[in-house]
C-alpha cells in the first residue's frame, strides 16, 4: 500500500529533489552564474508543482459540447497552466537581467566569484595577487 502511495506521487518526489537541488546549488557555491542556474532550477521545480497540483484525473478540457450539464463530466481547470505560463516568461526575463547584471559585474571587478567580490569591496587584496 505504501509503495502504491509513493509511486502514484512519484511527480511530487521529483518536485521535491528539484528543490533541493536548485536550493543547494544557490547556497554552496559562490559563482553568480552558479547560483542563477540554481536559482532556474529551484523555479522550475515551482512550475512542476503547480501543474501537478492543477492535473485532475480523468478531467476533460472546460469547453462546451453536447454532453453540456452532463453531471458525469469532469472539468479541469484551466488557470494553473495559464498562471505557469505567466511565470515561465518571468522566469526568463528575469534570467536575462540576471545574467545581463552578472556580465556587468564582470566588467567593473574582473570576476563573477562572490568573496572576490565581497574582498575588492572591502578593499583586501586577492590572496592570489598577494606578495610581490
Amino acid at each position: 500500500m505504501t509503495l502504491d502511495l509513493l509511486l502514484t506521487h512519484y511527480n511530487y518526489w521529483v518536485v521535491i529533489f528539484l528543490m533541493m537541488v536548485g536550493f543547494y546549488i544557490l547556497i554552496s557555491r559562490g559563482n553568480l552564474i552558479k547560483k542563477i542556474v540554481g536559482l532556474n532550477v529551484f523555479q522550475t521545480s515551482v512550475f512542476m508543482l503547480y501543474i501537478s497540483l492543477g492535473k485532475i484525473t480523468e478531467g476533460t478540457p472546460p469547453i462546451l459540447v453536447d454532453g453540456y450539464g452532463d453531471a458525469d463530466v469532469v472539468y479541469s481547470n484551466p488557470l494553473p497552466h495559464v498562471l505557469i505560463l505567466t511565470a515561465i516568461v518571468v522566469g526568463i526575463a528575469t534570467t536575462s537581467v540576471g545574467l545581463a547584471l552578472a556580465v556587468r559585474i564582470k566588467e567593473a571587478y574582473g570576476t563573477l566569484e562572490e568573496d572576490e567580490i565581497t574582498g575588492i569591496e572591502a578593499g583586501i587584496e586577492p590572496a592570489g595577487e598577494a606578495g610581490g
